[in-house]
């Protein structure tokens, strides 16, 4: 077990610590080598209440120990002074507000929320992917007013983003630069959170449409695999992969899965010729990300496993395979109109939500990003 720099338990707190990606929160940081929580914040319903009254339950273990009696508390800055890491699980319509609030009181937030994903200095990272863009953290902390010394906001990615830019990125480490990519998905109904979509709507049937869902995925993928770039005015711009443009097509549908999702994706490589099936086949085991080699304790032995089996892989059988923090991959072939296609599966409450943010807080608190006292 890796131990933080410092030796010492690092107490964290968790907003939106009653919903879906909250709950799943609760569940890895209970059992956390590093993180201790120390404070649940939710909404004014449920402050005031331990967090067994206060919590709808909706995972497969119990609720831990370590939190069933922890009064929750409002999302308040002032009850979170104590914490060096704030994870967030709020939703949408509160995070926006709340996260600001938390970062003018200098705390580090790792959030889940889509509400600074596209702020120009707020880094969006996939932990297996993208952590070097940690490193415009101090422009946004000068950018506040007042400038700020530990507070901080970093955000995760789309939950179907974050699951298919992690082959894409150990592509293109190993081949160079992808021109288009074509993604079909098969997202799971967890992803719609809790209730999610009615039951008449998804048993039996496939939905041909998210919300908003295929624009994010197309932008995500160009900040997340781009660079950082130094601007004629001093300030450090995300190029959105400008050096090599990128098109993406995204395509996306709700399945009747609980947990766990698919994606068909067809590239075509600037190289020519391009790689041989064989050859992407071994780039994406061989695929290290520098969350692995710095020793992240959250991070999966494969960040990539690679499946030799013709219908792998597959939701029910793979999702839970390392705990969910990796991705699995399966069917590489030649496409006839791209030049490689595959399949790959991401669980969408562990790699797509709450493990990235662990993962992301894990690496700011090695590379010295978090400041602990």
């Amino acid at each position: 077990m890796s131990k933080n720099p410092d030796g010492k338990q690092i107490k964290v707190g968790i907003l939106g610590a009653t919903g879906t990606v909250g709950q799943r929160f609760v569940t890895l940081l209970a059992k956390h080598p590093w993180f201790t929580i120390h404070v649940l914040g939710a909404s004014s319903r449920s402050a005031g209440k331990p967090y067994t009254q206060a919590v709808m339950w909706k995972q497969t273990t119990p609720i831990p120990s370590v939190v069933r009696d922890m009064i929750v508390r409002e999302c308040h800055s002032e009850l979170f002074t104590e914490c060096a890491v704030i994870f967030s699980g709020l939703d949408a319509d509160a995070a926006g507000e709340i996260e600001s609030a938390f970062r003018s009181a200098d705390l580090a937030i790792f959030s889940n929320a889509k509400n600074y994903r596209r702020d120009p200095s707020v880094p969006l990272i996939v932990p297996l992917v993208n952590d070097s863009h940690l490193s415009i953290i101090p422009q946004q902390q000068a950018l506040q007013n007042p400038p700020l010394k530990k507070g901080f906001i970093v955000t995760n990615a789309n939950c179907s983003t974050t699951g298919y830019v992690i082959p894409l990125r150990a592509l293109e480490r190993a081949f160079g630069p992808i021109e288009s990519c074509l993604v079909t998905t098969m997202q799971a109904i967890s992803g719609a959170g809790y209730p999610g979509v009615p039951s008449l709507d998804i048993i039996d049937n496939v939905v041909p449409y998210i919300g908003g869902e295929e624009e994010k995925m197309e932008w995500e993928t160009l900040k997340i695999l781009g660079g950082i770039a130094d601007g004629d005015d001093g300030m450090k711009t995300f190029d959105m992969h400008a050096r090599h443009p990128l098109r993406v097509s995204a395509s996306c549908n709700r399945v009747p899965v609980i947990d766990g999702h698919t994606m068909c994706v067809s590239v075509r490589f600037q190289q020519r010729p391009p790689p041989s099936p064989q050859q992407v086949r071994e780039a994406l085991v061989a695929y290290t990300p520098e969350a692995q080699s710095i020793g992240c304790p959250s991070v999966p032995v494969h960040a990539i496993f690679v499946h030799e089996e013709p219908d792998r892989p597959q939701p029910r059988l793979d999702r839970y395979y390392q705990d969910g923090a990796g991705v699995s991959v399966g069917r590489v072939r030649q496409c006839p109109v791209l030049d490689i296609k595959f399949v790959v599966l991401a669980n969408n409450v562990s790699i797509g939500a709450a493990t990235s943010s662990i993962i992301n807080a894990e690496l700011a608190v090695l590379k010295g990003v978090v400041k602990v006292e």
